[in-house]
């Protein structure tokens, strides 16, 4: 518990806990095709503090429950909509999104960037979908291989810390046999996880460890945070999030043929 914690602590300080950025939420939406509706109900299903939240509610007027395991992440969400007049439109909800309260057909939209590993791919795309209107919207940002080969070394870290890491190709296929019509995918820049993540994050560093009494567990958490900075800075052409969206089918039960 006191690692979960204070791997909140140093995430909650920043304005993501991932990889992303304004622009790309606005271009998944664009690929997604919704319009502007308040009539719309969208999930943002691990929102952290909401980066992509505010973007939801702001540029389409439509109603966005914030699903997050962490009540603070929440908290700071529910200031910063009420501050932007947005307040009226986000909804937030402390759930694992593994039990997800939503009935069957409910939504228009499920976003999750770059918090669906926690589930696994498969399995939350397979599990959401029932959540969904037919011809529903999926967005989610993951973990993707960008080349066809990498170094045999980091190959083997992303395998052991996220064994469904993969390709583009291999995860449209999951999409495909899950029951969704693949839309789009775009590749996140390096300007999502170095400005808009990693950046702000070592800025963070001192202020966090000294909070924590220099703590061994603090420690530990920093340095294994430098290692995957310096790791996406020396080898970040191979791997990066890859930001897929697609439509709910109306053909089959979404369980392995209904696309």
């Amino acid at each position: 518990m006191d690692y979960l914690r204070l791997m909140a602590e140093l995430h909650g300080g920043g304005a993501r806990q991932g990889p992303g950025g304004e622009a790309q939420t606005r271009l998944a939406i664009q690929i997604a095709g919704l319009s502007p509706s308040p009539d719309l109900r969208i999930a943002d299903i691990g929102c952290g503090t909401g980066a992509a939240t505010m973007v939801l509610a702001a540029s389409l007027g439509a109603q966005v429950t914030a699903v997050d395991l962490v009540p603070a992440f929440l908290d700071r969400l529910r200031a910063e909509a009420d501050a932007a007049g947005l307040g009226d439109r986000v909804r937030t909800l402390a759930c694992p999104m593994t039990s997800l309260p939503f009935a069957e057909g409910e939504l228009d939209a499920i976003w999750s960037e770059g918090a669906i590993y926690n589930m696994g791919f498969e399995a939350g795309v397979a599990a959401w979908r029932r959540f969904l209107k037919p011809g529903g919207i999926l967005a989610v940002s993951e973990l993707t291989w960008l080349t066809a080969t990498r170094p045999p070394d980091l190959e083997a870290h992303w395998l052991s810390a996220y064994s469904e890491v993969d390709t583009a190709a291999a995860k449209m296929a999951v999409l495909e046999k899950q029951g969704y019509s693949p839309l789009g995918y775009f590749v996140l820049p390096e300007s999502c996880w170095l400005e808009n993540f990693y950046r702000p994050m070592e800025r963070r560093f001192a202020a966090f460890v000294e909070a924590n009494s220099s703590s061994a567990a603090a420690r530990e958490i920093v340095e294994a945070e430098i290692r995957e900075i310096r790791l996406y800075e020396a080898l970040g052409a191979y791997f990066g999030y890859g930001f897929y969206i697609a439509r709910r089918t109306d053909e089959g039960d979404g369980s392995g043929g209904g696309a």
